[in-house]
């Protein structure tokens, strides 16, 4: 099996029939899809845009807020993520996902960059954003940390290098985990 065609999809979204990996020849050359005999619909399988952010609380000593997710089994404390909705820009989609995962009300937003995540096949669009007020979670995080630039650590993955891309602007050489 082609590595960069990882999916559970096994029918047909518009028809129901079953789908089969194909070759074939498009731009770019050869390319694995799934495909549908039956109607021809196709599953292309493109990375997923996902809004990361690295939250510096202005009215916490300038403090970087990493969250731990309810869904995750160990110990990981990371960025604020989510997805964009349909009608918002990236920096709207973020600033909605900072204020319905912590309830922290965004000043301000910086691109630090684009980050490849083929492991979950998404593309990580990673912002700084400047945020204030009370930390709430949602029931999507279970904690938080509030930790100085200096004592953060970065994961080898992800959203990782965006946090130590963030580091290095600030003066900070990141330190990264020996594993995630």
């Amino acid at each position: 099996m082609n590595n960069a065609l990882r999916h559970d999809m096994r029918f047909c979204p518009s028809c129901a029939a079953p789908l089969a990996r194909v070759r074939a020849l498009e731009d770019g050359g050869e390319k694995e899809r799934l495909r549908c005999s039956a109607c021809g619909w196709t599953h292309w399988n493109n990375p997923v845009p996902v809004l990361a952010a690295v939250v510096e609380c202005s009215d916490r000593e300038g403090r970087i807020l990493l969250a731990r997710n309810a869904a995750w089994s160990g110990k990981m404390f990371a960025l604020i993520t989510g997805f964009m909705e349909a009608g918002e820009t990236p920096q709207e989609g973020i600033a909605r996902e900072v204020l319905e995962e912590t309830s922290l009300t965004v000043t301000s937003t910086r691109l630090i960059g684009v980050y490849d995540f083929q492991r979950m096949n998404q593309l990580i669009v990673a912002y700084h954003v400047v945020a204030h007020g009370e930390i709430q979670l949602s029931p999507e995080l279970v904690d938080y940390r509030l930790m100085r630039p200096e004592e953060v650590r970065c994961w080898p993955a992800g959203t990782g290098y965006a946090l130590a891309d963030f580091l290095r602007s600030r003066g900070h050489e990141p330190v990264f985990m020996d594993r995630v």
